[in-house]
């Protein structure tokens, strides 16, 4: 529990699990109130990630009012709140918005960024997006859409997140700012999830592939010649050593620290060395390693400190003043002491 209260802005990545950073895993099994949609994050995000006592808000069920109060009760309340962001939360999604609203608040607020869908969708087809003549990317979100035409102008790789009932607007506009027929286009719906889709196709071939396959969703169009898919050549030689056996890699230094450190981890042998003909098996991902390290520290319940004692403040013990009592009565005189009689000196 924070201070002050607390709300992160945290970029999820394209959708699975595993593509989160670090950081963003952290603040989410830290969270007591973790707000998404099941529409753009995959459910697998929040559940490997959140505290089984975490409050789930869906994201598309709630009016901004009612966001606003959850945000009033953190703040009154102390708590950490985490809002996730398909992709990078530092490039859209109406971050900046409700960044202000809880900077107003009085909560403390951070943004956590994420692998963005763009980078996930280019390293999908692997291809280099900014690879062109003019060495430049445009990024076309919902809110800029109006201005497709402007951008096509330009003749650079296009990114643009399109909702599917409006691709045939989308097509002409592309047509209008330049863009030709033939201009390769990648279609990425739902990257790196269970049920991504991705298909190359053209401009002129975009609205029928969109609405073969019932996208009518917000999904990612990449134009240009950019991504356009290489050509596959096969050689005689190549295809003449398909039966050859494959020569595994000579470990390295570096390669058998690694395996060393995650033995450690998992408590198995370190291997020696990795035999020709065997297969390798598989390794446990050092990154998910970290991550799992991180939820435990966090879920683990703290130690209750022992009780410290209290301090019992006693005041201290004032001296009693002289108390002088007044009497009416004379005080009665002293008797002068009697004197002894003198010896008679002889």
């Amino acid at each position: 529990m924070t201070t002050t209260g607390r709300v992160s802005f945290v970029g999820a990545g394209p959708g699975a699990a595993d593509l989160i950073t670090l950081r963003g895993a952290r603040r989410i099994a830290e969270a007591d109130v973790v707000i998404w949609a099941p529409s753009a994050i995959d459910a697998e995000c929040v559940r490997e990630h959140a505290r089984a006592d975490a409050e789930l808000v869906d994201f598309s069920r709630v009016t901004q009012d009612e966001i606003t109060d959850l945000y009033r009760r953190a703040a009154a309340s102390r708590q950490a709140v985490v809002r996730l962001h398909a992709g990078d939360a530092a490039t859209g999604g109406g971050v900046q918005e409700q960044h202000d609203l809880c900077v107003r608040l009085g909560l403390d607020v951070e943004v956590v960024p994420g692998v963005s869908v763009v980078a996930a969708a280019a390293a999908r087809i692997g291809r280099e997006i900014t690879l062109t003549e003019a060495s430049s990317a445009v990024l076309v979100s919902p809110e800029s859409s109006e201005l497709v035409a402007e951008f096509a102008a330009l003749q650079t790789t296009m990114a643009a997140t399109v909702s599917g009932a409006r691709t045939g607007q989308f097509v002409e506009k592309l047509l209008q700012g330049g863009y030709s027929a033939e201009t390769p286009v990648v279609v990425a719906y739902k990257v790196s999830q269970a049920d991504e889709l991705v298909v190359h196709t053209t401009v002129g071939e975009l609205e029928s592939v969109v609405k073969q396959h019932k996208l009518y969703r917000p999904t990612l169009f990449l134009v240009g010649a950019a991504v356009k898919a290489p050509t596959r050549r096969v050689s005689t030689s190549a295809a003449a050593s398909v039966d050859e056996p494959i020569r595994a890699a000579r470990p390295t230094r570096w390669s058998r620290r690694a395996a060393s450190r995650i033995a450690t981890r998992t408590d198995e042998p370190v291997p020696a060395a990795i035999p020709a003909a065997a297969t390798p098996a598989a390794e446990p991902n050092p990154a998910w390693t970290a991550v799992e390290e991180i939820q435990q520290s966090v879920r683990k319940p703290a130690e209750e400190a022992a009780p410290k004692p209290k301090l019992t403040v006693v005041a201290a013990e004032k001296t009693k003043p002289t108390t002088v009592r007044a009497s009416t009565s004379t005080p009665a005189k002293k008797k002068p002491a009697a004197r002894k009689p003198k010896r008679p000196t002889s």
